[in-house]
């Protein structure tokens, strides 16, 4: 930080720290979850761009949707969260050129659904990719099955037949169920 050039003893570093370690928090656990598949699928390298119409595109143009759920919250609870994801259609903004898609729909090509699955309060670490499932859908499939639908539940999810994978797996998993002839999906 400064003060018209003058140098203040506190950094960017410390607002991070002060603003953002708390990974367990809903907001920024979606962010932490739309970090984690950008590392996992090699998009991380440029900043995050906040209202685009999906969160992250592949190298080979694979727009991709990243929704977050936990069991656990920041807040005091008397019993675990129930796991649900919003899948609303929508009109999609084109940070690019301030624009938004002339019709409602889902924008991205797939869904990547991230679990936190951890339920000890004591030893969450969100920072841990064994404390989180993913799971992989085209959109297709969502469009397909429920197009009306706005969020579905961790059960639904898994009787869509959604891809179950690991960190190290996404990228591989995405490629595959996105790869011949049913790849576009999004229309």
């Amino acid at each position: 930080m400064h003060s018209d050039g003058q140098t203040l003893p506190q950094t960017l570093l410390q607002f991070w720290q002060w603003s953002s370690s708390d990974l367990v928090n809903n907001a920024l656990r979606g962010v932490l979850a739309e970090y984690l598949v950008a590392t996992a699928i090699g998009c991380d390298l440029s900043p995050r761009r906040e209202w685009d119409a999906y969160d992250l595109e592949t190298a080979e143009g694979i727009k991709v949707e990243v929704k977050s759920a936990a069991y656990l919250q920041s807040w005091s609870q008397q019993d675990y969260s129930t796991i649900q994801f919003s899948i609303k259609p929508s009109l999609g903004w084109n940070a690019i050129d301030n624009t938004y898609s002339p019709q409602s729909k889902r924008q991205a090509d797939v869904y990547v659904f991230c679990v936190l699955k951890h339920k000890d309060k004591t030893t969450v670490d969100p920072l841990n990719v064994s404390q989180w499932d993913f799971y992989i859908l085209p959109t297709r499939v969502l469009n397909d099955q429920l197009p009306q639908q706005s969020t579905l539940g961790l059960l639904r999810l898994k009787k869509l037949n959604a891809v179950q994978t690991h960190y190290e797996s996404i990228y591989d998993e995405i490629q595959q169920l996105m790869s011949g002839p049913q790849k576009s999906s999004s229309a």
